[in-house]
């Protein structure tokens, strides 16, 4: 088939032009520039002036030996809203392209039409399965314009109720990981344990989900009478469990055969693409928020900062597996330390008065309306907070031009620069091991997208 008959084949393709995504698809390599198609094989890397060798970019394949396919959905993430186009030799993966986008909400934008006081309810559906560590990137943003101090109790509630949150989202990681291997019972103890934390959740702030619990200057609410216990409670619950974890899944056959030396990638590779979280951490790099730069009152408790070794798919659930662990030994130190006093700052400026005195005093009923209705108004400035989420830095960019809404909102997602990774982990690979790297990664595309 010469050139002229491709063109045309190509151009009358009723399905090709139904699922084309333009420049963001993957296209033939004829229509492919050089620089492009070194990146879709992850030959390369921005930053650091790091290359891989350019020799193992075939330039000059004919398109007619390799194919062009969709892959999924088979990962929860891939059920329409992340598309992964391959080239393949016959099942080995020769380029990849992450298409996103179909997720795509605008929360960014739409940030900068709410106030800071109902901002919380926007950034906290970003990354869904770990809403505290958005709502504490973005209110600690705020709180560094405004200059207030938070109360050391709201502190280590924020601490306590971030590491619950990510056991819960390594709970949801290694129950869809287990499902994409075939393991179904990891998807059901899984899903089983992370609902002690989320019923915990609704009897602290009301909902499960989406929480809106951290906000500016503190927390939405105290915790409720017997938190110790039902904390306790999980903390002995979880991480017994790891262990049946470990003993399902770390010495099984078919589970080391999907994952030991499967898409390894070296530190270097990393730091230059930007990833970080346990995928950065599975190659021997112990970067670590919360230990390379402490927040919140992490450098006051004891814990380790799990690293792998070989940067493969093994190595990354083992970090995840490990750090659940490590979470459980920081909230039990949370619960030890816990802190009297007030859950929220009592500056009048970003905290209402008490329903109490609303009743009986006018001004009280003015200065709630004012605060919920135009919200407080913020210092003109920029500044940058990051946090150190399940899946990574998660960092949140406010500029304020001296109002009560944002002038720009931008946020620093470890899905997406995670997600640059993924065709350097494919290359090579076979088809079927696509699956388990895109599980390794751990992308939540509504923060991708946002």
């Amino acid at each position: 088939m010469n050139d002229d008959t491709v063109r045309v084949a190509e151009r009358v393709d009723p399905l090709a032009a139904e699922t084309s995504e333009g420049a963001q698809g993957l296209q033939s390599r004829r229509r492919t520039a050089t620089d492009e198609l070194g990146r879709e094989v992850g030959a390369v890397l921005r930053g650091s002036g790091l290359t891989l060798d350019p020799n193992d970019v075939d330039y000059e394949r004919r398109d007619d030996e390799t194919m062009i396919i969709n892959m999924g959905p088979a990962h929860p993430s891939t059920h329409g809203v992340l598309r992964l186009m391959l080239e393949l030799d016959g099942e080995f993966v020769l380029r990849t392209k992450p298409v996103i986008g179909y997720l795509h909400t605008g929360m960014e934008k739409t940030g900068e039409v709410l106030s800071y006081v109902q901002g919380g309810t926007n950034v906290t559906r970003m990354d869904y399965v770990s809403p505290i560590a958005n709502e504490l990137g973005f209110s600690m943003a705020v709180e560094k314009l405004l200059g207030v101090d938070v109360p050391d109790r709201a502190i280590w509630i924020r601490m306590m109720m971030a590491e619950l949150n990510r056991i819960a989202s390594h709970l949801v990681w290694l129950a869809t990981n287990g499902m994409d291997l075939g393991a179904t019972t990891m998807m059901i103890f899984g899903f089983r344990e992370r609902e002690l934390v989320l019923a915990f959740f609704e009897k602290t702030t009301g909902l499960r989900m989406n929480l809106n619990y951290v906000r500016p200057g503190g927390v939405a609410a105290d915790l409720p009478d017997g938190w110790e216990d039902d904390v306790v409670l999980i903390c002995d619950t979880i991480y017994e469990r790891t262990f049946e974890y470990d003993e399902l899944l770390t010495g099984q056959p078919i589970f080391r055969g999907r994952m030991v030396g499967v898409a390894p990638i070296t530190a270097e590779e990393a730091l230059a693409l930007g990833v970080t979280g346990p995928v950065l951490r599975s190659t021997g790099v112990p970067w670590d928020l919360r230990r390379s730069m402490p927040y919140l009152a992490y450098d006051q408790v004891d814990f380790d900062v799990i690293v792998g070794t070989y940067g493969d798919n093994f190595d990354r659930y083992a970090i995840r597996l490990n750090e659940i662990r490590e979470s459980v030994r920081i909230i039990r130190q949370c619960v030890e330390k816990m802190p009297k006093g007030d859950y929220r700052t009592q500056d009048p400026k970003v905290t209402p008065p008490p329903r109490a005195r609303i009743d009986e005093s006018m001004e009280a009923l003015i200065h709630h309306f004012k605060l919920f209705t135009e919200g407080f108004h913020v210092p003109a400035g920029e500044v940058y907070s990051a946090i150190e989420s399940p899946r990574g830095e998660l960092g949140c960019y406010l500029v304020s031009d001296g109002g009560p809404k944002p002038y720009r909102l931008h946020v620093r997602a470890p899905s997406f620069v995670n997600l640059q990774a993924v065709p350097l982990m494919m290359r090579g690979g076979s088809v079927s091991d696509a699956i388990t790297v895109i599980s390794s990664v751990d992308p939540i595309m509504g923060e991708v997208d946002r």
